[in-house]
């Protein structure tokens, strides 16, 4: 599974790249995924929304519906 979530963390880059910023996966643990915001998105105030709400939704509907993406700064 954690090649799947790499895959398509991959495609989700782009969007983040777009507004200057990046991510970093940084580990799975079971259906945990941590994730380093880097860039514009570092920093921004919307960096949870962009996790939770963002990049989480993607996972759970394309994956799996118990993953879980946590912010590691």
């Amino acid at each position: 599974m954690e090649e799947k979530v790499k895959t398509k963390l991959d495609e989700l880059r782009a969007m983040l790249q777009a507004d200057g910023g990046d991510m970093e996966f940084v580990e799975m643990i079971d259906k945990l995924v941590r994730l380093r915001l880097r860039g514009a998105c570092g920093t921004c105030p919307h960096a949870t929304t962009t996790i939770k709400q963002g990049i989480e939704r993607i996972l759970r509907e394309t994956i799996d519906p118990e993953l879980v993406v946590e912010r590691v700064m």
